[in-house]
C-alpha cells in the first residue's frame, strides 16, 4: 500500500447422515472454513480455477514489479533506497513509500488500479476488474492468496470452478462499484473484495442449505464471528472497507442464487419405488430466497453503476457511511484519508 493508496483488503462430498467439521483459519484479515456438509453424492470436483487464480494474481504481480523498476526513479534521493536492491528491477519501493514491500502508487495506477477519475471521468471502466488482480505489495499478495487458497479450494472441491469463478468475479467487480462510489481521492487494489464475497456466499449456502446439516447454529455463529471481525479490521486507515462489504454483499446474495442444494428426498428418487409421489428439487423457502436474492443483485448493481457513472458521490446519500471504513482515532484521521 503506497502512501495514500487504499488496499481491498466448495462440489465436496460427505456421506449421507454425517458431516464434516466447519473449520476456520484466519490469515490477516480474512478466514477460510471447510466444508460441514451433508450431500449424497459420490463425485468431488478437482480444484484447479482457485490455483490458476493464485498463480496469475503471482504473475500479474512479478509484471508489475519488472514494470515499476525501482532502481529507475530520480526521486529516490528524496525517500529513500530502494528495499532488496539485489532484486534489480524487481526490488521494491522504499518503506516511507511503501511499507507492504511493492510498487509506487504510480506504478498500480499506470497498470489498473481502481481511482474515481479514472472510471468516471475518462470513462475506463475496465478498472473495475483489473484492479482485482493486482496487489500493493508482497505482504498484501500473501495475505490474500493464502485466504483465496484456504476458501477457494474448498469451495470450488464442492460446487465446481463455474460457480466459484462467477462468485469471486461478480464480487469482486460488486467490490470495485461500491468502493467508487464512496471513495474519489485514494486509489484501490486487491482481491480482497472478491474474497468477501466468497465469505457471503458460504453464509449464505449454510442458510439456504439450513436443512441438511449438522451443528449448523455452531458453524453459523462461528462464520458470524469471522466475518464481523475481519469487517471490523477495515476500519483501520489505508484499508478499503467499501470494497469488502460490497464485495460480502454481492457474494451473499450471489450463494443463494448459485448454491442451492437439492432436498434428500429428490436425491433419492431414483431408488424411491414406482409411483412414489416425488419431492420438488428445492424447498419452498429455497425457491424465495433464490427470486430475492436475485432480484436485489440484479437491481443494485444496475443502481450502483447508474449513480457511479453518473458522477454520484455515495458519501452524499449516507453521511454516516464514512465510518464503515475508517474511524479516527488519537493514533490517525481519517479526513486525509
Amino acid at each position: 500500500m503506497a502512501g495514500d493508496d487504499d488496499i481491498e483488503s466448495r462440489g465436496g462430498r460427505v456421506k449421507r447422515n454425517g458431516y464434516s467439521n466447519h473449520n476456520t483459519n484466519s490469515s490477516s484479515a480474512y478466514a477460510s472454513s471447510s466444508a460441514y456438509v451433508i450431500e449424497d453424492t459420490d463425485s468431488q470436483w478437482t480444484s484447479w480455477l482457485v490455483p490458476m487464480i493464485v498463480v496469475a494474481n503471482i504473475a500479474v504481480f512479478i509484471v508489475v514489479m519488472y514494470v515499476n523498476n525501482c532502481p529507475g526513479h530520480r526521486h529516490m534521493r528524496l525517500v529513500g533506497k530502494c528495499v532488496a536492491r539485489f532484486l534489480g528491477r524487481f526490488s521494491f519501493e522504499p518503506l516511507r513509500e511503501n511499507p507492504l514491500f511493492g510498487p509506487s502508487s504510480s506504478t498500480l495506477k499506470k497498470l489498473g488500479a481502481l481511482e474515481w477519475t479514472e472510471v468516471v471521468v475518462k470513462h475506463q471502466g475496465w478498472r473495475l476488474i483489473t484492479c482485482i488482480w493486482l496487489h500493493a505489495g508482497v505482504i498484501h499478495l500473501l495475505a490474500n492468496m493464502l485466504s483465496l487458497a484456504f476458501i477457494g479450494i474448498r469451495l470450488e472441491q464442492q460446487f465446481g470452478f463455474v460457480r466459484v469463478g462467477i462468485i469471486y468475479l461478480l464480487s469482486g467487480f460488486g467490490a470495485s462499484v461500491v468502493s467508487s462510489l464512496f471513495i474519489r481521492n485514494n486509489i484501490s487494489v486487491g482481491a480482497s473484495g472478491a474474497l468477501f464475497g466468497l465469505l457471503g456466499a458460504m453464509l449464505s449456502e449454510l442458510i439456504t442449505n439450513w436443512t441438511i446439516y449438522t451443528n449448523k447454529a455452531a458453524a453459523f455463529f462461528t462464520l458470524l464471528v469471522i466475518i464481523a471481525i475481519n469487517l471490523a479490521i477495515g476500519i483501520l486507515p489505508h484499508v478499503d472497507n467499501f470494497a469488502h462489504i460490497g464485495g460480502f454483499t454481492t457474494g451473499f446474495l450471489l450463494g443463494f442464487v448459485l448454491l442451492s442444494r437439492p432436498q434428500f428426498g429428490w436425491l433419492e428418487r431414483q431408488n424411491l419405488p414406482a409411483g412414489t409421489l416425488i419431492k420438488s428439487k428445492y424447498k419452498p423457502y429455497q425457491y424465495v430466497l433464490w427470486l430475492v436474492s436475485l432480484v436485489l443483485l440484479v437491481v443494485g448493481l444496475t443502481v450502483a453503476l447508474v449513480m457511479l457513472f453518473r458522477g454520484e458521490n455515495g458519501n452524499d446519500h449516507c453521511r454516516w457511511c464514512r465510518y464503515l471504513s475508517c474511524v479516527s482515532t488519537s493514533r490517525w484521521d481519517c479526513n486525509g484519508i
